[in-house]
C-alpha cells in the first residue's frame, strides 16, 4: 500500500520565516546580509584573495538584494505574476551565484595567470602541485624526506592532506599553464554538475507501484521552494561562494555529499553510496557522512550496496597511492591532519576546542577528550536510533559535523559549509509520494518509509 510522504515538519519560527511573502522575504534578507559581509570582507580581510571577492561579490549581492526588493514590491500588486514565482527565484540564485562565485574565480584566476601570486588560497596551489606529482610519479604525495629537505617556509605547501582523488583537479594545471586550468575552476564544473544532478533527483516526479499503477503526486511549488534553499545555503551563502571563488577544494565534496543524500531519499541506495565514495575519495570530511549513509542503508536493508562504493571508491583511490609510497600516504593523509607532520597546520579559528586547547592547562587533552565524547554520544545515538530516513541521516552529519567542527583544536570557519548545507538540504530530502525499495535502486520493492 502507498500514501504521500507529507513535507518535513519544520520549527514554525522557521517555516514562517522561509515562506513570508513566498520565500521573497528571506531572500531578500540573505542576499542584504550577504552583501554586507562581503562589503566588511573587502574593507578587513587580512587575506588578499578573501578582499578581492568581497569587492566583486559585493556588488553582486548588492544587484540580487535590489532583484529580491523588487519582486516584493511587485508581488504586493500582482501576486500572480511570473516574476515573483518559483522559477524566477531559481533564475535569481542561478544569477547571484555566477556574480558572486563564478566572477570572482574567473577574475581571480586570470589576474594569477597575469603573474600576480596574492590570487589563490595555499590550497590552490597545493592541489595542482599534487596533481603535477601524480603525472610525474604516480602518486600525489611527497615523502616526510622530501618534505624536509623543503626549505622550512615551503615545507606547509609540501604537504598534501587530500585523499587521492583530489589531485585530479590539479591535472588540467599539469598539461597548460592558464587561467582555465586553475584548479578552482574545475572545482566549480564539479560543484555545478553534482548539485545540478541533486536537483534533478530531487524534483524528478516520482512514480509509485501501488494499485492500478497510480503515480503519486508531487507538490512542485512546496517541495521545489525548499529545494531552492537547500541549494542557496551551498551556492550563494558567503561561506560557498567566497570559499569556491579563493579556494575551492571543499565545495565539490560537499556537492557530492548533497547528491548522496539525495539519491538515497530517492531510493536508490547504490547510487547514493557512490556519490559519497567519490567524495570519500575526495577529502576525509565525507567519510562521517558515509558512515551515516551506510548505516541508514542497512535499515533499508541495503547496506552492503551503500557500502560498496562508499567504501570501494576511496579504497580503491588508495590503493595505487600506497602501492607506490606507503610512508608518503601515511605522512600526508594520516600524521598531518592529526597533528603529527613536520609542521602543524595553520588553521586557528578560535572556536571553542581551539580557546580550550591554548587557554586551559592541558587543554589540548581536554578538547581532545570533549571531542570523543561526542563522537561516543553520535555513536550511542546511531546504535540505539539508526536513521531511516534520509531526511534524518542529514540532520545527523550536520549536527555531528558542527560539533566536531566547534570542538576539533585546529579548524577552519570556512568548514562550516558542511553543517549549514546539510542542515538546510535535510528538508528537500523528505519527499512527496516516494516508496523506499528494501533493494534495488529503482522505484520497485516494498514501502520502507518512516
Amino acid at each position: 500500500m502507498s500514501t504521500a510522504t507529507p513535507l518535513v515538519r519544520r520549527p514554525s519560527w522557521w517555516h514562517r520565516l522561509d515562506t513570508a511573502a513566498g520565500g521573497l522575504a528571506l531572500d531578500l534578507g540573505l542576499y542584504a546580509g550577504s552583501a554586507a559581509f562581503a562589503a566588511v570582507t573587502a574593507a578587513t580581510s587580512t587575506l588578499l584573495p578573501h578582499r578581492a571577492w568581497g569587492g566583486i561579490a559585493a556588488l553582486g549581492y548588492l544587484g540580487a538584494a535590489l532583484v529580491a526588493a523588487g519582486q516584493l514590491l511587485l508581488r504586493r500588486h500582482r501576486p500572480d505574476s511570473t516574476l515573483v514565482g518559483l522559477p524566477a527565484r531559481w533564475l535569481v540564485t542561478i544569477l547571484t551565484w555566477a556574480a558572486v562565485a563564478l566572477l570572482p574565480l574567473i577574475w581571480q584566476s586570470v589576474q594569477r595567470a597575469a603573474g600576480r601570486t596574492d590570487r589563490a588560497q595555499e590550497e590552490v596551489l597545493v592541489v595542482e602541485e599534487s596533481g603535477r606529482r601524480l603525472t610525474d610519479s604516480g602518486t600525489p604525495y611527497l615523502g616526510p624526506d622530501a618534505i624536509a629537505a623543503l626549505p622550512p617556509g615551503e615545507q606547509l605547501l609540501g604537504y598534501t592532506p587530500y585523499q587521492p582523488g583530489m589531485a585530479l583537479f590539479g591535472l588540467p594545471r599539469a598539461a597548460a599553464d592558464a587561467w582555465w586550468t586553475d584548479a578552482r575552476l574545475w572545482f566549480a564544473v564539479g560543484t555545478a554538475i553534482a548539485l545540478a544532478v541533486a536537483v534533478r533527483v530531487l524534483r524528478r516526479p516520482v512514480g509509485t507501484a501501488g494499485a492500478g499503477g497510480a503515480v503519486d503526486a508531487v507538490d512542485a511549488g512546496g517541495h521545489g521552494a525548499i529545494v531552492l534553499r537547500g541549494v542557496q545555503a551551498a551556492t550563494v551563502l558567503p561561506v560557498c561562494a567566497l570559499t569556491l571563488a579563493t579556494g575551492g577544494d571543499d565545495l565539490p565534496v560537499l556537492a557530492l555529499c548533497l547528491l548522496a543524500l539525495a539519491l538515497a531519499a530517492t531510493a536508490r541506495p547504490g547510487w547514493a553510496g557512490v556519490a559519497v565514495g567519490l567524495a570519500g575519495a575526495l577529502k576525509l570530511f565525507a567519510w562521517p557522512v558515509a558512515a551515516v549513509l551506510i548505516i541508514w542503508g542497512f535499515t533499508r536493508r541495503a547496506g552492503l550496496r551503500v557500502a560498496a562504493g562508499a567504501l570501494g571508491l576511496p579504497a580503491a583511490a588508495l590503493l595505487p597511492t600506497l602501492l607506490v609510497d606507503r610512508e608518503a600516504l601515511v605522512e600526508n593523509v594520516l600524521r598531518f591532519p592529526l597533528g603529527h607532520g613536520l609542521v602543524a597546520s595553520p588553521a586557528q579559528t578560535p572556536f571553542p576546542g581551539y580557546l580550550i586547547a591554548n587557554a586551559l592547562p592541558a587543554g589540548r587533552a581536554v578538547a581532545a577528550a570533549l571531542l570523543v565524547a561526542a563522537g561516543v554520544a553520535i555513536a550511542v545515538r546511531l546504535a540505539v536510533r539508526p536513521p531511516r530516513a534520509a531526511r534524518t541521516a542529514a540532520l545527523v552529519c550536520g549536527y555531528g559535523l558542527l560539533v566536531a567542527i566547534l570542538l576539533i583544536p585546529a579548524t577552519r570557519f570556512g568548514y562550516l559549509l558542511y553543517p549549514v548545507a546539510f542542515l538546510l538540504w535535510a528538508p528537500a530530502l523528505d519527499r512527496p509520494g516516494i516508496r523506499q525499495p528494501a533493494s534495488g535502486d529503482g522505484p520497485q520493492g516494498v514501502d520502507l518509509r518512516t
